[in-house]
């Protein structure tokens, strides 16, 4: 059974379709999270990436792990409405397999660091148990009335 399904993450993260990349949660700590991403064949980025070979692009992967560090940080402030997160930096991004339609992503997220507004994390995708990407990204609060 998830911890939260994809109802209450869309309560959580601005994201909808089609990008809102994760479909549930399964883990939920103070400092750790798991998400997945169900991988569908009629997702707009495979008619041309690659037609022959549908692949999901590795920056939607990345995007993947991002939201799911986002439903960490932003789930844990008592008034999330008042905020969004952004993406800041991306660092140490490997793709080791192809990600395709038919795949379940499991996406593992650990805070590394976290200051003030700003949490580091660490990251990996898995499809199956094998590892597919992994990579260290960093978010950053801002409240909606300061953009």
């Amino acid at each position: 059974m998830p911890i939260l399904d994809i109802d209450q993450i869309r309560q959580i993260l601005p994201h909808r379709y089609p990008m809102l990349l994760v479909d549930r949660i399964l883990e939920l700590e103070t400092e750790r999270i798991v998400g997945i991403k169900n991988v569908t064949d009629s997702e707009a980025h495979f008619a041309g990436h690659f037609p022959d070979f549908p692949v999901m692009p590795g920056v939607l992967i990345v995007e993947s792990m991002a939201q799911t560090a986002g439903v960490l940080v932003l789930g844990s402030i008592p008034d999330r409405a008042n905020y969004i997160v952004f993406l800041v930096s991306i660092d140490y991004a490997k793709f080791r397999k192809p990600v395709r339609p038919g795949d379940q992503l499991r996406i593992e997220m650990n805070v590394l660091k976290r200051k003030g507004t700003v949490a580091k994390m660490s990251g990996k995708a898995t499809v199956d148990g094998v590892l597919v990407a992994e990579a260290e990204v960093m978010c950053k609060l801002q409240r909606k009335d300061e953009q």
